[in-house]
């Protein structure tokens, strides 16, 4: 074992220094290393006589036939076993590691920015996206927005699949009363991926939407959200009450 680790410390040490990833992610940034490379300084060690790059590439190819065009958001959607069992010698430490980097990226992306200014379903797609996109289960989430259509919060109201029952108008615009919104925007996500609204969709947005006008909180609209689009209601003609 201790003369494998040795090998594959030795095959990154054979490259020029200036072609190892962490030597580049200093010189260059993060921005110009390949998923690959950024996997690799996660990983840190290699396996089973492999470099961490060639552990990261082998990853990586894995993923991508689990859910092609996700990339390692697959690794979100496996049970342990099935982590565990992608690439040989990927230890439960490695694992955890990438999980861990994973979803630090993804709660850094989701941190609501205050100030941020939501003008258009495509901004709003893009704002969500990355705290609705990659999830397994449905949740419904409520934008709260100032008198400029600027963020002041976002709340999720409710997990598992869209019902009158679990999206309550008292759910909804309690936060946004207490917080003074001028308006709200409604978002869910389809696991399935497909953002076509459901029927129960457009009753629970009707409902919402009547809820809203008697309190005097208007819904600007609802998204539905899917891993690689959305549906609006407001350019579909939907948002009636």
């Amino acid at each position: 074992m201790k003369g494998e680790r040795r090998v594959v410390t030795a095959s990154l040490k054979r490259l020029p220094e200036a072609d190892r990833p962490r030597e580049r992610l200093l010189r260059l940034g993060p921005e110009k290393l390949s998923d690959v490379e950024l996997l690799a300084i996660l990983l840190g060690t290699g396996a089973k006589g492999r470099s961490a790059i060639e552990v990261a590439r082998d990853l990586l190819h894995h993923c991508e036939a689990k859910d092609p065009g996700g990339g390692l958001r697959a690794l979100l959607h496996l049970r342990e076993a099935e982590r565990s069992e992608l690439v040989k010698g990927l230890g439960p430490a490695k694992v955890c590691t990438i999980l861990a980097g994973l979803h630090l990226g993804l709660r850094a992306s989701a941190a609501p920015l205050r100030r941020v200014e939501l003008s258009n379903p495509r901004a709003v797609f893009e704002f969500l996206a990355p705290r609705l996109a990659h999830l397994s289960q449905e949740q419904f989430h409520v934008i709260l927005l100032n008198a400029k259509n600027q963020v002041i919060d976002v709340e999720c109201v409710s997990e598992g699949t869209l019902t009158a029952s679990l999206v309550h108008p008292r759910e909804v615009f309690r936060t946004a009363i207490r917080r003074s919104a001028h308006a709200v925007i409604l978002a869910h996500n389809h696991p399935s991926g497909d953002p076509t609204p459901s029927r129960e969709d457009r009753e629970v947005t009707r409902r919402l939407v009547q809820a809203g006008r008697v309190i005097g909180i208007e819904v600007l609209d609802h998204l539905v959200v899917g891993q690689c689009g959305y549906t609006s209601f407001r350019e579909r003609g939907l948002l009636t009450g």
